[in-house]
């Protein structure tokens, strides 16, 4: 008996609630999918990122694990209290609450396990559709295969019946303490809408919107800890008390009879917005804590996305790339395993010059965005004692400036395809990463080099900002290319070979050659609390990369695999957390559909036709569903403007810093569309039913 009935709900409460069907199916399926990555990652492994997918999966998964938990906790409560009515009935039928409380469970678990059935095969599917998007950013075949791991499905049961056990377990508790009157008066104790003290709590609204301002204003000036925290408390409450605020606002506003309340239906539209924000502030509050949680992951995630695609490449401009700080470094080790493992079509060896000097390396400190005022005093000139300091062990720039001969450069130019430069006697080039390119013009303008034994000075010839391998090997952000003549004026500094290689080149190519004996102490990349004298990175913050030996076709994968690692779980805790956000403002619209069906009948009794009260309807749903929307927009704003303008400045990505932003609202509105829509097509039919 309790099974047929409670077979005969779930089929009801499918139909009502199909939207939430649709939402648990599908982060059943990205669960899965995603999960495999942690189980079954068929993807080559690099020791410099060994494991950083699987952790970056794993952490993302608990995050979706507690907001999934929060939906299904929030949807068993929610069900509950619609449907107390019923269940007071049957008490006074005579049911006890235990079987009640069992049928209800039942119910609940078929409802659970039907969507985990269909979103367990929606993953398997979705899972060669991941793996094959990430085969091809690292370039590689990806063959199609159903595979299944215990690990992955085991993992997969365990998170998502475990949300809905507690789920059940606490309403299960809830539902024991209730006794036939506070079954039959949940429902309506949830629709109450008590006003008072509107006045006062209308004041919410300005004060929110101003300190959504103060926050736009001031965020980017925020220097500390301590302020980042304060503001960011402040921002949470605002989000809640905001809702509070709108409620008040628009109850006083239709109690004073504003100009725009008779006109056409908008009393009737703010009279039902008023109430369901009123019901539902603390949950909007989370709704918008979602959307602005969302809208910062997807943008952070098409910020890797964006330099994978158009800066990485340019990083590695050279097939193979060794680095030595001694001057006499012949790299005949070197040269013989990649003559053993490689076909070289060419190699050079050559050397950075210096003239013990430091005014090229000054001069960058001191006039570089991500340097800011580091390295001036508070008058703006430059605070020579911070320079040396910063310089004498190395770190973004070497002790001294750095130099390259004008037949090395021309050389390594024909390498990688470039035309050949050409000076004069008494010119210098600066040779610049593109991302500086534009910053250094003040350089070519104001800046002439003197060499320290007074024999003239050189005047810039121009400024070239192809990508030449500046992480360390030919200088850091820059090197200044002379004359071959002048060359003999200055002292060797360190030893670089670069080499080209035809076809491609074994994985472990640059082990390989890590092995032979080159700076045995610096395998790896630069971690090192003093560097040499003769060594630098570069001023790359965000994303930096530098090793003594560059091989490009077996970096790029490992750098690829390390973006992937961030782009992908961003996304998947994107997605799950629109979806979620959307998930409710649909189930609450239409849940309240009969209710809305019996106003309409009395909207269209009073002579509105059918295409009005259509019209009204996508008003209504449209100004529910933008407000939790538009405020996570606005608030997530300032931070991903304040963020893509940070990553463009310090990495080079050649795109506007709002592209990020507009991106991912697009991408999430699409999301919205979509349940927009379904909840939209699924009203009018609730409402039209005779």
């Amino acid at each position: 008996m309790l099974a047929k009935l409670a077979y005969r709900n779930m089929k009801r409460s499918a139909r009502d609630y199909l939207v939430y069907i649709f939402t648990m199916t599908v982060v059943t399926a990205l669960m899965y999918a995603f999960g495999s990555l942690i189980f079954e990652n068929t993807l080559p492994r690099y020791a410099e990122t060994a494991g950083i997918l699987e952790m970056m999966t794993g952490l993302a998964t608990f995050f979706i694990v507690l907001i999934v938990a929060w939906l299904i906790n929030y949807m068993v409560r929610f069900m509950l209290e619609k449907r107390s009515s019923e269940f007071g009935i049957y008490l006074l039928l005579g049911m006890k609450k235990k079987e009640i409380s069992r049928l209800y469970m039942r119910e609940n678990l078929l409802l659970g396990g039907t969507a985990f059935l269909f979103g367990l095969a929606l993953g398997i599917l979705l899972r060669q559709v991941l793996m094959a998007v990430l085969f091809a950013m690292m370039r590689m075949e990806y063959r199609l295969g159903v595979s299944f791991h215990p690990g992955t499905l085991l993992t997969t049961v365990l998170c998502y019946a475990g949300c809905y056990l507690l789920a059940l377990l606490r309403c299960r508790r809830k539902f024991r303490k209730m006794n036939i009157h506070d079954l039959m008066n949940a429902k309506r104790r949830n629709e109450e809408i008590r006003e008072r003290g509107e006045g006062i709590k209308r004041l919410l609204l300005p004060l929110s919107v101003l300190f959504i301002f103060a926050f736009w204003t001031v965020f980017a000036v925020l220097d500390n800890t301590g302020e980042i925290v304060l503001f960011l408390v402040g921002l949470v409450l605002t989000i809640y008390l905001f809702y509070v605020g709108v409620s008040a606002w628009v109850i006083c506003y239709v109690r004073k009879k504003g100009n725009a309340v008779y006109k056409g239906q908008n009393l009737f539209l703010l009279r039902q917005f008023a109430s369901k924000v009123r019901t539902m502030q603390f949950t909007m509050g989370t709704l918008t804590a979602l959307f602005t949680i969302a809208l910062l992951g997807a943008s952070v995630a098409l910020m890797f996305s964006d330099y994978e695609n158009t800066v990485l490449e340019d990083k590695f401009p050279f097939d193979v790339q060794l680095y030595s700080p001694e001057v006499q470094e012949d790299f005949a080790d070197e040269m013989a395993v990649l003559q053993e493992q490689t076909k070289v079509l060419e190699a050079r060896r050559y050397h950075i010059y210096t003239d013990q000097s430091n005014q090229v390396n000054a001069w960058m400190l001191t006039h570089l965005r991500v340097w800011g005022t580091m390295f001036r005093k508070e008058d703006g000139t430059p605070d020579r004692e911070k320079i040396e300091a910063e310089l004498k062990n190395g770190g973004a720039y070497c002790a001294s400036d750095t130099y390259m001969g004008l037949s090395d450069y021309n050389a390594l130019r024909a390498m990688l395809g470039y035309s050949a430069a050409a000076l004069g006697s008494d010119e210098y080039l600066i040779q610049v990463k593109s991302r500086l390119a534009g910053e250094v013009q003040g350089m070519a303008q104001d800046l002439r080099i003197t060499d320290r034994w007074g024999e003239g000075t050189l005047s810039c010839a121009g400024i070239c900002a192809d990508a030449f391998s500046q992480d360390g090997h030919n200088g850091g952000d820059y090197v200044i290319v002379v004359p071959d003549e002048v060359l003999g004026r200055m002292q060797l500094y360190y030893s670089e070979l670069a080499a080209d290689i035809d076809g491609t080149v074994p994985a472990d190519l640059g082990e390989r050659m890590n092995k032979t004996g080159q700076n045995p102490d610096r395998l790896g990349v630069y971690a090192e609390a003093e560097l040499r004298p003769n060594e630098c990175y570069g001023s790359d913050m965000i994303i930096a990369y530098a090793e003594d030996i560059l091989v490009r076709d077996n970096l790029i994968p490992a750098a690829k695999y390390m973006l992937a690692s961030v782009i992908i779980p961003l996304f998947y805790i994107g997605l799950v957390f629109v979806c979620v956000a959307v998930t409710v403002l649909s189930v609450q619209q239409l849940s309240d559909s009969a209710k809305y069906k019996f106003r309409y009948d009395i909207l269209a009794k009073l002579g509105l036709e059918r295409v009005q009260i259509h019209r009204l309807i996508r008003r209504q749903l449209a100004a529910y569903y933008l407000c939790p929307a538009v405020l996570g927009i606005v608030i997530s704003g300032k931070m991903i403007l304040f963020m893509s303008g940070r990553f463009v400045e310090a990495t080079g990505v050649p795109v506007s810093p709002l592209s990020f932003f507009i991106k991912s609202i697009l991408l999430f509105f699409g999301i919205y569309l979509v349940y927009y829509v379904v909840t939209y097509i699924s009203f009018i039919r609730n409402v039209d039913e005779r």
